[in-house]
């Protein structure tokens, strides 16, 4: 008998195969609505809709079955030209049954759904896949490969809050970069993990230093690795409390950058310029927005669930900002309904944000009890930098509650 998810998995792999639209696959006697469905496992399958569809495609019923096993080859080429999403669902189906391949092709097939993962911000998902890549790396011997899987463990941790783990993963990754006198953006890409890793880790000279060879490596280029260079060593310059000179190295990105190279990256720069200009003191709202509004515009062709919370994240942040608590309560209580997907700093930013708008709401025993857990288990995480900001935001927000005026909620 036909099952759901995998009769949906098998239809759309034989229409992929075939180049086919829902569309042309559906034909006239079906919609392209109810044939979603089926893919998507939403649907279980009628006998009718599996007679027309198997007449369509020009098969048997039986073959709707899927295989007790795939090739790992055979699936990564029919993923060529498939979106992310598709790409990401049918390697990662193909993975649970390819045992024995060759290593090399598994590498390719890992890593695929390891950024599949990453651009959910799934990162426990991810972790799983980065540790199999580490690894394939070590079997395969490759320092190329090695460095890689290392450096986007290092990543992931960090996005995880494992700030140790993270920076000596990073660590090795430059290292083994430097041993084996790789390429320059091989050795660009574990700078990246390693500056990222070390400013989380409040080591900032080291961070700085290792920004600036990291800028040294990708000057005069525009690509998205130099872009996120820029965006690495604004960051650092920001726990350094440059923020001039980190809104310069931004500038850079936003002009720079081309968004039709990687979309998602563009966004994700408008999100880092947002919430550079609400650090700043006083902070800058109105360009804050500017920046918010850019992104959203854009979220229809490139967003995805992590993106968009980040951006309603930076609404609510905003509207503190201005003391419009009623808007800021309704946003924080809407991202409170859904499954967040953020790295383990914004989920801490938005926990401070939630404690910083009891106190604008007049309930200062509660907000303050709230930043001293959170300024507590980030001094207990290492992560001295994130305690210091809590205590500096508790007192700014105390110092605004007094001096709202009455009437000003919302």
């Amino acid at each position: 008998m036909l099952e759901q998810p995998s009769f949906g998995r098998r239809l759309r792999q034989l229409r992929t195969e075939r180049g086919l639209t829902q569309g042309a696959l559906a034909g006239d006697d079906m919609s392209t609505g109810y044939l979603s469905r089926l893919e998507s496992g939403a649907r279980q399958p009628t006998e009718r809709a599996v007679a027309h569809l198997a007449n369509r495609l020009g098969i048997s019923p039986a073959e709707f079955e899927e295989p007790t096993a795939s090739s790992l080859a055979q699936s990564l080429t029919i993923a060529t030209g498939l979106d992310s999403d598709e790409t990401g669902g049918l390697l990662a189906e193909a993975l649970k049954t390819a045992r024995g391949q060759d290593p090399f092709t598994r590498w390719q097939a890992v890593w695929r759904v390891a950024e599949w993962k990453r651009r959910h911000n799934e990162h426990a998902d991810e972790r799983v896949y980065l540790d199999e890549l580490v690894e394939l790396g070590d079997e395969i011997g490759l320092p190329e490969l090695r460095v890689r899987a290392l450096a986007q463990l290092a990543r992931c941790m960090r996005a995880s809050g494992e700030i140790a783990s993270a920076v000596e993963a990073a660590a090795a990754a430059h290292q083994l970069a430097l041993d084996s006198e790789l390429s320059s953006r091989d050795m660009a890409t574990a700078l990246l993990a390693l500056v990222s890793t070390e400013a989380e880790a409040g080591r900032l000279p080291d961070a700085r230093r290792h920004a600036d060879e990291l800028a040294g490596l990708v000057e005069g280029q525009s690509d998205a690795l130099w872009a996120e260079a820029m965006w690495t060593a604004a960051a650092v310059r920001v726990r350094q409390g440059e923020l001039a000179s980190a809104q310069e190295l931004l500038d850079q990105a936003l002009e720079r950058f081309d968004g039709r190279e990687n979309l998602t990256l563009w966004l994700r720069l408008r999100v880092a310029a947002a919430r550079l200009h609400l650090q700043k003191i006083p902070p800058e709202p109105d360009p804050a927005l500017r920046c918010v509004k850019a992104a959203e515009a854009c979220l229809p062709f490139a967003g995805t669930p992590a993106l968009k919370q980040q951006l309603m994240s930076l609404q609510a942040h905003i509207a503190v900002q201005e003391g419009r608590v009623t808007d800021a309560r309704a946003l924080l209580d809407q991202l409170g309904g859904t499954d967040l997907r953020m790295h383990y700093r914004e989920r801490a930013e938005l926990d401070i944000l939630r404690n910083r708008l009891l106190l604008l709401e007049g309930k200062d025993e509660e907000g303050m009890a709230g930043l001293r857990r959170l300024a507590q288990q980030a001094q207990e995480s290492s992560n001295i930098d994130l305690a210091a900001t809590i205590w500096r935001l508790a007192a700014e927000s105390l110092v605004q509650a007094r001096d709202k005026p009455s009437g000003t909620k919302s």
